[in-house]
């Protein structure tokens, strides 16, 4: 009885884990809403939205990472339990991306190339 109990709690415990951002699946967000911009507005928002995706990936990345040890440690996936996850943030974040780029596609804009870690670290 006490393993089927410490089995269950377990499960739990790993269920509210936080998700890798590589995991989750972009929000819906209508191309609609960034049609009425010109390539060089499109292109601006791409590289704002990508650049708050990365920011956000990386905290959701260390809330994952903070889950699995607190689990590990503890039982508890502690940065789900006190708000690191950002999965919601994420979703968000992909699905303007996608949007944008959707958007850039149609209008025949080229998409910018994101700036690269090596690159950030450079500046």
């Amino acid at each position: 009885m006490k393993t089927k109990v410490m089995m269950l709690a377990l499960a739990l415990a790993l269920s509210a884990c936080a998700k890798r951002p590589d995991a989750i699946v972009p929000a819906d967000i209508p191309m609609a809403a960034y049609t009425n911009l010109s390539c060089e507005q499109l292109a601006q928002e791409y590289l704002k939205e990508q650049t708050s995706l990365t920011a956000v990936s990386k905290q959701q990345h260390d809330a994952a990472n903070g889950d699995a040890f607190g689990v590990f440690l503890i039982g508890v996936p502690m940065s789900s339990t006190f708000g690191g996850d950002k999965e919601g943030q994420v979703a968000v974040a992909k699905g303007k991306v996608q949007a944008i780029q959707s958007a850039m596609m149609s209008k025949g804009c080229n998409v910018p190339a994101t700036p690269s870690k090596s690159t950030k670290k450079a500046a």
